[in-house]
């Protein structure tokens, strides 16, 4: 699988941003706000890395309680798949757990996303490519 970005969880996007861009990250569009999870999304990109800031939105925000135990942290690696249903049945099969539904993402044109859980490894995203 190939890497689309790094999900890093911030508390303020406004404030990450310029960091980001102190280490060469440019902003890729602007802060989309996503009503389907409570978060504010940016993409930034150095090179052939992309990286998604989130910002929760509310204390009712699906990354809100993440937020607190972590701060400021990566927290997810996505990957493209072709098909994101029979992706999501393989990872099952090998152990990884499906954290809700495949679901659409505003921040990205609006492609189907699932988030699963590993154990041994954490959360990762599956965006399907097509």
């Amino acid at each position: 699988m190939r890497i689309h970005h790094i999900g890093y969880l911030v508390k303020n996007i406004a404030k990450a941003r310029g960091p980001f861009e102190e280490l060469g990250y440019e902003a890729e569009g602007e802060v989309v706000y996503d009503p389907l999870r409570d978060i504010d999304i940016l993409f930034m990109v150095n090179g052939d890395y992309r990286i998604e800031l989130v910002q929760p939105k509310s204390p009712e925000s699906v990354v809100a309680n993440t937020l607190k135990k972590i701060g400021n942290s990566p927290y997810h690696i996505c990957y493209y798949c072709d098909d994101i249903s029979k992706a999501q049945i393989e990872l099952h099969e090998k152990g990884y757990y499906p954290l809700g539904d495949i679901e659409p993402a505003v921040a990205i044109g609006g492609r189907k996303v699932c988030f699963m859980l590993n154990p041994a490894i954490g959360m990762i995203e599956l965006v399907e490519e097509t």
